[in-house]
């Protein structure tokens, strides 16, 4: 995981490879509520494989010839898995779903109904995952490594880093894209999406990348293939903009961010944030993530900050998952902890050279971010580790806007991709 550095089991880890078959890593959402079957918005509950959540989203919007704002979910599910979750249409009438139900590959339709409310992001509990770790020379004698870790994760709770769908993978740049940001240049920051090829990537896709760097927006148009969505559409806004002003400038690089979906745009100082946040919670764990420490600024399971009680009235409803310390979202706004443990945070926003200001953006305010404080650790439950002929089959569940490649990594104790 990009910026984790530590971890809270000593195991020496089971190796092994996840999703070397789609099939082998599966998500299934754990919805806040569940459509009644009536009023004028439709739910759709999918399965989707080898597609990401807002990819399939706006083909709907698109063969609909609807706005991408009708459309609603409550969280991005794993691309490079089978995912199931609720999609929703505001407004809408399921039978007017028909055409479309057999159209997307790797995408079903098992449930259309209606609900009284709109879908929105968050609206979920959390996920449960089985996932097959491959490639294991013991299987037997693994699975019992595994299912030792899974207990003292759900004895101490699970270091709560950022996994690599926060940052892309293979080309994990999102959070670069964010630091642009915040250096306050739109023309770097368009610059890191679109160009600065990676080694690792297709050559066609490093031509057409090594094209914008050249400055050759219609020969990096040309090269850049259709699914690549998202370059093209900043691409296809800058030419149009080059055509009118021979020129672009910093309202040129702005107009093409603001062409891109609101979540993804969002997405890159978010990713930026959670670069520095798995830093911070290394530094952080690296102290007993459930022990707590004078400085600390603590949350409850509703992410209230908690003002009262002694360290051993707080260390008493850490021990039972009432309360968690917390590490910084930095942002323009955010609170850094007391003593040494705020000095430790200060050292992560100097080794880059940040102040929180800077997460202001000014030039594109929208995407600034006022920050905020996340828990260190997550709880996991519903735990299991098997042997099977493939490998370990590990059974877990988890709190929404965590990462199981975090629970994974502390079994393998190898990058959990």
């Amino acid at each position: 995981m990009l910026n984790a550095e530590t971890f809270i089991t000593p195991t020496k880890g089971t190796g092994g490879t996840i999703r070397v078959e789609y099939e082998d890593f599966y998500v299934e959402e754990i919805p806040e509520t569940i459509p009644t079957g009536e009023g004028p918005n439709t739910w759709m509950w999918i399965e989707k494989k080898g597609r990401t959540t807002l990819d399939v989203v706006l083909d709907i919007a698109r063969d609909l010839k609807l706005s991408r704002k009708r459309m609603g979910f409550a969280g991005m599910k794993d691309k490079k898995a089978v995912t199931r979750q609720w999609l929703g249409i505001s407004n809408f009438e399921s039978k007017d779903l028909e055409p479309i139900l057999d159209k997307y590959h790797h995408v079903k339709f098992i449930k259309v109904t209606q609900n009284q409310k709109k879908l929105r992001m968050g609206q979920l509990l959390g996920n449960k995952f089985r996932i097959l770790i491959r490639n294991i020379e013991n299987p037997d004698e693994s699975a019992f490594e595994a299912q030792k870790v899974l207990k003292k994760l759900e004895e101490v709770g699970t270091p709560n880093y950022y996994g690599w769908q926060r940052f892309g993978k293979p080309r994990s740049n999102t959070h670069l894209v964010g630091k642009a940001l915040t250096k306050n240049s739109l023309k770097k920051t368009v610059g890191a999406y679109i160009g600065n090829p990676y080694d690792d990537e297709p050559e066609h896709i490093k031509a057409a990348r090594a094209a914008y760097d050249d400055g050759n927006l219609e020969k990096s148009f040309e090269l850049m293939p259709t699914g690549m969505r998202y370059e093209r559409m900043m691409l296809r806004t800058l030419l149009k903009e080059e055509k009118k002003k021979q020129t672009l400038d910093e309202e040129s690089y702005r107009k093409a961010l603001y062409s891109l979906p609101k979540p993804l745009s969002r997405m890159f100082i978010h990713a930026y944030q959670s670069f520095l946040f798995n830093k911070a919670v290394s530094k952080r764990s690296a102290l007993g993530i459930n022990q707590y420490h004078e400085g600390d600024i603590i949350i409850d399971n509703d992410e209230h900050l908690i003002h009262d009680g002694s360290p051993e009235d707080i260390q008493e409803q850490m021990d039972n998952f009432q309360a968690h310390p917390t590490a910084p979202l930095f942002g323009s706004k955010v609170p850094l902890a007391g003593g040494k443990l705020g000095e430790m945070e200060q050292e992560v926003l100097d080794e880059e050279g940040l102040s929180l200001d800077d997460f202001k953006c000014p030039k594109m305010p929208k995407l600034g971010s006022h920050g905020l404080r996340r828990a260190i650790r997550f709880k996991i439950w519903d735990v299991s580790a098997t042997a099977t002929p493939e490998g370990i089959l590990t059974e877990f569940s988890i709190p929404k806007g965590c990462y199981a490649t975090a629970v994974l990594r502390e079994i393998m104790k190898t990058e959990a991709v």
